[in-house]
């Protein structure tokens, strides 16, 4: 399996994946290597892969199977038991900070977990100090240009072992 990579300016890196599976096989790879604590703020149009990716992060995080990980678009929230908690969040149909308050939001951000967000564009400037933001975009029926942003220090590490991971792996 191999990835399209390309470093982009800082500490950015660009890839893109070929099918769902890709996606979420990169996602599980994330899964692998990511702390708690850490937030993830994604990004792109419906249908460009952020469920798939966050499959595959719940594999890496030692999500039991018998866990459906689907789109917390009507239930906002979606708490998986693994390595350790995975929080699922779709902001899709927040408007404001009191519904961020209502969901208990900053109260997950405090969690010793691994938090996804999907429409991570909807918090607002500033919300967010220390994160690794995620743009998913749609290049064709199932081409995916998945860029990762590190906002931190300890995301900048989390970028490093994933690149090197694929290297180890042959996948770049």
């Amino acid at each position: 399996m191999f990835f399209t990579y390309k470093r982009l300016i800082l500490n950015m890196i660009q890839i893109q994946t070929q099918s769902p599976e890709q996606t979420s096989a990169l996602g599980e790879i994330i899964g692998r290597l990511v702390k708690p604590g850490t937030v993830i703020a994604m990004t792109g149009e419906m249908g460009s892969g952020k469920t798939a990716f966050v499959r595959g992060l719940a594999q890496g995080l030692d999500v039991p199977a018998e866990y459906a990980v689907t789109s917390p678009t009507y239930t906002l929230i979606h708490e998986y038991p693994g390595r350790c908690t995975l929080f699922h969040i779709d902001l899709w149909r927040l408007e404001n900070n009191a519904d961020f308050e209502d969901i208990g939001l900053y109260d997950i951000f405090r969690e010793d977990a691994v938090v996804v967000m999907e429409w991570a564009d909807r918090l607002y400037s500033g919300e967010l100090k220390d994160y690794l933001a995620i743009h998913l975009e749609i290049l064709d029926d199932n081409i995916r240009s998945i860029t990762f942003d590190p906002k931190g220090h300890s995301e900048e590490n989390l970028l490093h072992d994933v690149e090197k991971k694929l290297k180890e792996q042959q996948w770049l």
